[in-house]
């Protein structure tokens, strides 16, 4: 009945063309980029303003009907697919910038701004917003916030929590609060950072204020292709041995490379078992001197190959395929999962040397490509959802590499968060007390737990499941179709 009379209050408040309740409207919100999982809500509310989000959260919380928001649906953890009979609230039409102030390098914008667009906007200023996810040409900034995104330049410049100064959100009773301000410095418990990569549980942000930098005076970025990913892997050692601070050191093995190269054509070396990118920026004199410190590091590490951007096009071309890795890899399989685990620097070695086992095990290809400056592992499973056994079989192999990650003292997300699909690895990571004070304070704010149902803590209801018949975690006991 309280479903019936929401949709009604909905109804009411929301034009019939921004109200979707037809399955073939649905159909689109059904997954996000977790494809493995599928959830059909009971609508869709196209927010145009903030007042729509507020009034329909406010809703929710009178009926006590769950809801999720999303953006671009770019989440590879599940964490935007929708409760099954709740509201989704889609935030890209939030997509205004609505405040720049260059003397104070600031940006106020809304949730559904694409986070390329920020730095777009302060391009003639001299100023860029630094955080780079891999889908920063179409991933929100309210995503970003949701899961404390980071990128390839998160070595140096840190993640989006290091980045956002305040937030005006609506919380799941629909009260709508302040946190934060526009300014580094603060008064009292760092709310903000509270909120930034809560995964939608604490509510919606409706407006973010961001931190800008100044563009980097000079950019040196180097090449360099390695006979194995044990080779690239110990560069890194001594690139950080070395005592420098790039922006940026990314590693791409040959799975990888072959995608890229069939999508972008950045000029890879085709042979090379693995790529290392290393970017430096800053000021020209520092960037200079660290440069050929940097050049005599690489070429002591024993590379087959090493090539210098000679220009900005040419630094575009081997960021692009960097950044298109994990899109280009559709052309190698028809399905894959991605996973963020981290490790300590110190065992990346070890940790790469493992998925190569785990990979012969599972008899299934593994394109690897990470933020090696921080052991953020990105290994994307590549399987065929239309193979019997090779979905379970590559969520078992992505389940053992998460457990390789805890084991070697790392974490089980880097920046993709846990969402749905690494709720059941929660447990190995933290004590049972750990997981109590998250819960309490979830609850604190959410008591009937309507924001994000089902996201983050293991056994918590499933809010999508697999559509292609039963999924592992169902056969686990984890998720359940009741």
């Amino acid at each position: 009945m309280s479903t019936q009379e929401l949709m009604a209050e909905l109804a009411r408040r929301i034009p019939a063309e921004r109200l979707l309740q037809r399955p073939a409207q649905l159909a689109p919100y059904e997954s996000d980029a977790l494809t493995a999982f599928r959830s059909r809500p009971l609508a869709v509310v196209l927010a145009e303003t903030q007042e729509d989000v507020i009034q329909t959260v406010r809703l929710c919380h009178r009926y006590s009907v769950p809801f999720v928001a999303r953006g671009s649906g770019t989440s590879l953890s599940g964490g935007s697919l929708p409760v099954p009979d709740g509201i989704l609230i889609a935030l890209n039409k939030l997509n205004r910038i609505l405040r720049i102030d260059i003397d104070t390098r600031v940006a106020v914008v809304e949730p559904g701004v694409v986070n390329l667009d920020v730095s777009r906007a302060v391009a003639a200023q001299g100023l860029y917003y630094a955080p780079d996810p891999s889908s920063q040409l179409i991933c929100t900034i309210g995503g970003n916030v949701a899961f404390n995104s980071g990128g390839a330049h998160c070595l140096k410049y840190g993640m989006t929590a290091n980045h956002v100064l305040g937030i005006k959100a609506v919380l799941p009773d629909g009260e709508v609060v302040q946190l934060g301000g526009n300014s580094l410095e603060s008064v009292g418990p760092d709310l903000t950072g509270f909120f930034v990569g809560s995964e939608g549980l604490f509510g919606i942000a409706l407006e973010i204020t961001l931190r800008l930098l100044p563009k980097p005076e000079r950019y040196r970025t180097v090449l360099a292709a390695y006979s194995s990913l044990a080779a690239a892997g110990n560069a890194v050692a001594q690139v950080v041995a070395s005592g420098l601070l790039p922006g940026a050191m990314e590693i791409m093995d040959a799975l990888a490379i072959e995608a890229a190269e069939a999508a972008v054509h950045a000029g890879y070396p085709r042979d090379a078992a693995a790529l290392l990118i290393v970017e430096l920026e800053g000021e020209e004199i520092q960037v200079e001197a660290e440069f050929a410190h940097l050049l005599q590091v690489i070429e002591s590490s024993g590379p087959d190959e090493v090539r210098v951007a000679v220009d900005d096009a040419d630094r575009a071309r081997i960021w692009k395929g960097r950044k298109s890795a994990f899109s280009a890899v559709g052309r190698l399989s028809p399905d894959y999962i991605v996973q963020d685990g981290v490790v300590p620097r110190s065992r990346l070695g070890e940790a790469l040397a493992t998925i190569e086992r785990l990979s012969r095990k599972h008899e299934l290809r593994v394109a690897n490509v990470f933020h090696a400056g921080d052991g953020n592992l990105h290994p994307l499973i590549l399987y065929d959802g239309r193979v019997a056994g090779e979905l379970e079989r590559a969520e078992v192999l992505a389940g053992e590499i998460i457990a390789m990650c805890i084991e070697l003292g790392g974490s089980i997300t880097g920046e993709h968060g846990v969402g749905m699909e690494k709720r059941q690895h929660m447990p190995a990571m933290f004590a049972e007390t750990d997981l109590e004070v998250m819960a309490t304070l979830r609850r604190g704010l959410d008591p009937a737990e309507l924001a994000n149902r089902g996201k983050m803590f293991p056994g918590s209801e499933a809010p999508a499941l697999h559509s292609r018949g039963p999924h592992p975690l169902e056969q686990q006991g984890i998720i359940s179709r009741e």
